[in-house]
């Protein structure tokens, strides 16, 4: 066999569909973030802020999470087409996803902790400088949030046949650093609020009791991501009522029986799927992935067609022509 003939049969597993807006974004909030960092950090010395430099530094944290969003995006891109990935480098970006969402825990931990901390025992607050720092920052992460959150929502257009829920189609490691933004903005919008209860009321006590609010809602949101990437990692994501309907398309021809199915995502929109069928009237491969031509996701097929040899249930000349 020529190899020019060998090549027709011969496909890409390029399944990374980012079309670059979310890595350039994601680059541009590590610039502002990492510029926060340091205008929190020289405050924080220069007016004496505990609280400023400890926010300074964990800004900090975020910025290195969301480099690991960034690099996930770089190296998915840069082997898309290495055969040493078998199925694509398309769950890079889940994995990235996943890494950021255990430091995201990380960093609620941290919260948490130092919160309990100050709670047992109030450290003075200059809070004039403190509101104006954190009033900045929480424009800055505002502003951050905006330029992830248009990708991180955007969807493609779903086929007749699309039964996932909407959940599995978000770029999981985009999601990991909008979700680094908002725990930045949450706890500015927290301490602006105990900053200002404290400077008004003299409740030294807000600024602590909202760190531990805000480390139990960041929790929340690396859990939920935790969950989300880890199932696409362990290619237990697809729903199985999708899994069903391949399994229905197939059996509804001649008398084709489902032996053996695996579905599995490949990609943030792709799903890869070996099926093993057995029937008294086989055909070829093609024809059974032609069954499949309306599931817009599968963009990878594996077909093994085992011939029944007892008696068939059906005539062949009504069911399979």
């Amino acid at each position: 066999m020529h190899i020019h003939t060998l090549q027709r049969w011969q496909h890409r597993h390029r399944y990374n569909i980012d079309d670059g807006r979310g890595e350039r974004n994601t680059r541009r909030v590590i610039i502002l973030t990492l510029s926060m960092m340091v205008i929190e950090i020289a405050a924080g010395y220069v007016f004496g802020s505990m609280a400023l430099l400890a926010d300074g530094w964990h800004m900090g944290t975020h910025a290195v999470a969301l480099g690991i969003t960034a690099f996930a995006y770089s190296f998915a891109r840069k082997n898309s087409d290495n055969p040493n990935y078998s199925f694509g480098t398309g769950k890079v970006g889940v994995l990235g996803g996943f890494s950021s969402a255990v430091v995201l825990a990380v960093i609620a931990l941290l919260i948490g902790v130092e919160s309990v901390q100050r709670l047992a025992s109030p450290q003075p607050i200059r809070f004039n400088e403190a509101i104006l720092v954190a009033f900045v920052g929480l424009v800055v992460n505002v502003i951050s949030a905006f330029l992830l959150q248009g990708k991180h929502h955007h969807h493609h257009e779903h086929s007749a046949h699309d039964h996932n829920h909407n959940n599995q189609f978000r770029d999981h490691n985009l999601r990991a650093a909008y979700f680094h933004v908002l725990a930045d903005a949450l706890t500015s919008l927290l301490a602006i609020i105990a900053l200002f209860t404290g400077k008004a009321f003299g409740w030294v006590w807000m600024d602590p009791i909202m760190g531990i609010v805000g480390a139990l809602i960041i929790s929340r949101w690396s859990y939920g991501l935790l969950v989300d990437s880890g199932k696409v990692l362990l290619d237990r994501d697809v729903n199985p009522e999708a899994v069903a309907e391949i399994q229905s398309l197939i059996e509804s021809d001649a008398d084709n029986r489902v032996s053996d199915l695996h579905v599995w995502r490949v990609g943030t929109h792709h799903l890869a799927a070996i099926v093993s069928i057995v029937t008294h009237f086989p055909k070829s491969p093609d024809h059974y992935k032609n069954l499949l031509k309306d599931y817009d996701e599968i963009v990878h097929v594996t077909v093994e067609v085992n011939a029944c040899e007892s008696d068939p249930c059906l005539v062949k000349s009504d069911k399979a022509s």
